[in-house]
């Protein structure tokens, strides 16, 4: 601890700002890490269970509650949908919508606090260059070159915050392309979900099958 406090010292008081924005980064960066992880599925066994429960079964009450089984934005997307059937088409598509902004605004949470991290943190550690390297020129002005401790000091302070700007910014930068492409595969699995039900529904239609929306009867008791 006494090494770091003492390069918080030596990097004056930019290093505060660095501070704050790596706790931030690192605490949004795990929060992002498992809650993605979390809302990760099987789409195709759970595609496979929703179509088997409206063509095979006709059940939409069987299929809402495969729905309420799974995780994730693709399952609740899919179960708006499903709770339209007979609406519309245009309806449908709507609510599909809306149910898929309302899940990718919980998806890309807290990305806009890493995006700020990575672009901020190299920003400070700059400004931390420049004011060392004024202190050093004012050390340098005020007792020449006959204590070169009082310029190095300021020297320091330039090279150690650029490099904790760099060294926050770098990790905080992979792991927002990291989210950014687990998110648009979100975005794939969504968009290959929603074909798959508007065009379940369309075969429901054309085939005249109506799901049967009523809870399954409880088993007689012996």
């Amino acid at each position: 601890m006494g090494t770091f406090w003492g390069y918080m010292e030596q990097g004056g008081p930019v290093m505060w700002p660095l501070l704050a924005f790596s706790i931030l980064g690192l605490a949004f960066a795990i929060e992002r890490f498992f809650a993605l992880r979390k809302a990760q599925i099987n789409v195709n066994e759970f595609l496979a269970k929703i179509r088997k429960a409206l063509m095979v079964n006709r059940s939409l009450r069987d299929a809402v509650k495969i729905c309420e089984q799974y995780r994730g934005p693709v399952a609740s997307i899919m179960k708006a949908g499903l709770l339209k059937f007979g609406q519309p088409k245009e309806d449908v598509e709507k609510t599909i919508e809306n149910a898929a902004l309302y899940e990718m605004g919980r998806l890309e949470r807290g990305l806009n606090v890493l995006a700020t991290t990575a672009n901020v943190a190299p920003l400070l550690g700059f400004l931390g260059t420049v004011t060392g390297m004024i202190n050093s020129f004012d050390a340098l002005a005020k007792q020449g070159l006959s204590n070169p401790g009082a310029v190095a000091a300021g020297i320091s302070e330039a090279l150690i915050t650029t490099a904790t700007g760099l060294i926050i910014a770098i990790p905080i930068q992979l792991a927002y392309n990291y989210f950014m492409t687990k998110i648009n595969k979100f975005v794939r699995d969504i968009e290959t979900a929603t074909n798959m039900l508007i065009e379940t529904f369309s075969e429901m239609d054309r085939g005249g099958i109506t799901p049967d929306r009523s809870e399954p009867a409880a088993p007689a008791k012996s």
